[in-house]
């Protein structure tokens, strides 16, 4: 998939079927004189529903569809006939995906298992016939419901990757190379800041066939949480992440300092991002010895911290294994 196919954020009208009304109608036969009503109910307006597909990875295939609309139900007729129920609509999203009322931006729904359904709205009830409102006293009523009105509004689908880690880093501090590495994603890679302009998954194979999903979103830098850079567009990819890796180049100036900068925006983006479990890689670590790797560890946050190369394949068995650890501890607490 091309990098500028990557669909995370889109607004559409969406309106549920309205009710059909029910009929006021009443029995015409020959020898039966007089026979009462008979006018049968409205059908159902179509419902609008949301269904978590696992091939899908973007909201692309809903760029374009700016309407939706489900069918309306059908009058009853005589004879107690009901009206046909409103054709529902069924609306495929990638796992992850939660819907926001664009008024109010309240939560809607959310989306987060293969083949889950959920309502998105409900259509309209269809309107009761005559044949409801006879009594003793009106045995003859010219009385049927109209249908209700279905539900409408415009609503704001946006993606956010599942992923059981996440990696947060400056640019070129050796996400996508890592992604590209460990798994089978080809991220693309440069030598130049921001080279990754959308979030990359990748499935990292572990020990005994178990694996586990990567997720590499663009490089933040200080001051994303005023608008600079592109990192923090895509932080909602790692919300649901339930550890990150940070990640700092063994050339920074001050790896502590980059730790402290990367961990700042998060907050401001969302503090409950500091509730998760976090590692840190110091990468490119190929170009260091044993006297600088020491000294270098000297000053290094309170966290698991591990020396990394991804290009000589330094410490990446490790990596993974601190990583796997890390999340069947999350999931034993």
């Amino acid at each position: 998939m091309g990098q500028s196919n990557f669909v995370d954020y889109i607004r559409i009208f969406c309106r549920s079927g309205k009710g059909g009304a029910g009929s006021e109608h009443f029995r015409r036969e020959k020898f039966v004189p007089k026979g009462g009503p008979d006018g049968g109910d409205g059908g159902r307006g179509g419902n609008i529903y949301l269904r978590g597909n696992q091939n899908q990875w973007t909201l692309l295939h809903l760029r374009y569809k700016k309407h939706i609309f489900a069918g309306d139900g059908q009058p009853g007729g005589g004879q107690r006939s009901f009206g046909a129920q409103g054709e529902d609509v069924v609306i495929d999203v990638p796992i992850g995906t939660i819907v926001r009322d664009e008024e109010t931006n309240e939560l809607i729904c959310e989306v987060t298992k293969h083949d889950e359904t959920v309502v998105l709205l409900e259509g309209g009830q269809g309107g009761l016939g005559n044949t409801h409102f006879k009594t003793s006293t009106n045995q003859a009523p010219h009385h049927a419901q109209p249908g209700k009105p279905g539900m409408e509004g415009w609503f704001v689908f946006e993606l956010k990757v599942l992923a059981d880690i996440g990696l947060v880093g400056f640019p070129n501090a050796g996400k996508s190379t890592l992604l590209s590495v460990v798994s089978a994603a080809k991220p693309k890679i440069a030598d130049y800041a921001f080279t990754t302009l959308t979030p990359n998954l990748g499935i990292v194979p572990y020990r005994d066939n178990r694996s586990f999903v990567m997720a590499d979103i663009p490089g933040i830098i200080e001051g994303a949480a005023e608008g600079k850079g592109l990192g923090l567009r895509f932080l909602r990819h790692i919300e649901r992440n339930p550890a990150l890796l940070f990640m700092v180049p063994a050339d920074s100036d001050d790896i502590h300092n980059e730790y402290k900068i990367l961990l700042s925006e998060l907050e401001k983006h969302n503090p409950q991002l500091l509730d998760k479990s976090r590692i840190l890689a110091i990468t490119k670590s190929d170009m260091l010895d044993e006297e600088l790797i020491e000294e270098i560890s000297e000053d290094l946050p309170d966290i698991p911290v591990l020396f990394i190369s991804s290009v000589a394949q330094m410490n990446l068995d490790k990596l993974k294994d601190l990583i796997w650890n890390t999340l069947n501890f999350e999931e034993d607490v």
